[in-house]
């Protein structure tokens, strides 16, 4: 096997194009820790370690987890042209019948059920297979992508370019139908045995791998970034999904893209990985401040409330923001489960303490945001618009890369 080939090979099809056959993981010859690598997998090792500690020693994590992965569905979903933002998430949870909310904020939302649903399943399910098919029916349920065969494996060829582009002119042409479900076996058969590969590692390979497959018709791209968090999760390197690299490869997307060829082109393992946790660090250390962070505002936050005699219900209210930063008065009434007028006072201290914000103007029906809470996670969000060019799957381009 030539170096050209370690990531596998162009097989010519009876119509003419050349598709891209995997070869079997862990590459052959196996990956070379040079310098590089080894320095960039310190520095992720040492920042995701630093992530999970911060991550115990919260009281509650699961309280802001949720923000985290709502980002993460933010931003994974804007890489494949949504225009949905955070506040559009957070007001469709809040009211799914607002009529100002952009239609494809249910993709977003479904990329958080997504998210939930494999975390939950990895406590009974294996990381396999079944489990991204089922994760993938979650994914595209009820929306653009769901005529194309939600949780089922394609049995025609799809493949990826510009927009509106022939297969005869694709960038890239992922295995055909046969040599897909080959692959796949083999990708499972890797998922499981982990190969004695230090788990950055492993989640790097398999996330490159698992591209280049390109099983779906549509939403390859968004079950990907998914993998890297459930492999994490499953090796016991986080035990919170608090690391998404969707941040990441949206500033750097045309170099993502471009490492990911290089692999496949001439076995590029080494650079892809130095990619790959340089991404993982960078990441890490922007979440383990962003945790930092959550903690100083919550406790100062309950110090205001207490010295201002806000009642015992204001620090449940503050939990209450740190789970769903966007609230009205009925929401906090049946969350917290007091009476409305306890509600509407509760809600009204914090406003004039300054604590959340009312955003509609209204005098009946009005929102409050945790505006300090929120700008912890935006400020942090790439300001350049989505690339103009996007794509179509299956008999079309593949949309997600």
């Amino acid at each position: 096997m030539t170096t050209a080939q370690r990531a596998g090979r162009y097989v010519r099809q009876p119509t003419g194009y050349r598709a891209f056959v995997p070869a079997p993981l862990p590459p052959n010859p196996s990956i070379q820790y040079s310098a590089g690598v080894l320095d960039a997998l310190s520095r992720a090792d040492q920042a995701v370690g630093r992530l999970d500690g911060i991550s115990r020693t919260i009281p509650n994590p699961d309280l802001f987890v949720a923000m985290f992965v709502r980002r993460e569905a933010v931003l994974s979903s804007q890489i494949e042209g949504t225009q949905s933002t955070l506040d559009d998430v957070l007001s469709f949870e809040l009211d799914r019948s607002g009529r100002d909310i952009p239609g494809d904020v249910v993709e977003v939302v479904n990329y958080v059920a997504a998210m939930n649903y494999g975390i939950d399943r990895l406590a009974t399910l294996p990381l396999s297979l079944r489990l991204i098919r089922e994760i993938h029916s979650q994914l595209l349920d009820s929306v653009r992508g769901s005529e194309k065969q939600p949780g089922e494996f394609r049995k025609t060829q799809n493949w990826i370019g510009a927009d509106g582009s022939p297969l005869s002119r694709a960038t890239f042409v992922p295995p055909p139908p046969f040599e897909m479900t080959e692959a796949l076996h083999d990708f499972e058969r890797f998922l499981v045995g982990e190969e004695g590969l230090p788990p950055l590692i492993h989640a790097g390979i398999a996330h490159a791998q698992f591209e280049t497959i390109h099983p779906f018709l549509d939403g390859n791209g968004r079950v990907g970034r998914l993998l890297i968090s459930f492999l994490l999760v499953h090796r016991g390197v986080l035990h919170r999904p608090l690391l998404y690299l969707s941040h990441y490869l949206k500033r750097r997307k045309a170099e993502y893209y471009d490492s990911l060829m290089a692999v496949r082109n001439g076995g590029q393992w080494e650079e892809w990985l130095v990619f790959f946790l340089e991404g993982v660090a960078a990441t890490a250390s922007e979440a383990t401040v962003t945790a930092g962070n959550i903690l100083a505002l919550r406790s100062a936050h309950t110090e205001i409330a207490a010295g201002r005699g806000f009642g015992a219900d204001s620090p449940r209210l503050i939990d209450l923001l740190l789970r769903s930063p966007l609230v009205n008065v009925n929401f906090v009434k049946d969350r917290l489960g007091v009476a409305y007028l306890t509600a509407a006072k509760l809600i009204g201290r914090f406003e004039a303490a300054g604590l959340v914000e009312e955003i509609t103007g209204r005098k009946r029906n009005r929102i409050f945001r945790y505006t300090s809470y929120l700008d912890l996670f935006e400020e942090q969000e790439p300001s350049e618009a989505p690339a103009a060019t996007q794509t179509t799957e299956s008999w079309g381009i593949d949309e997600d890369a």
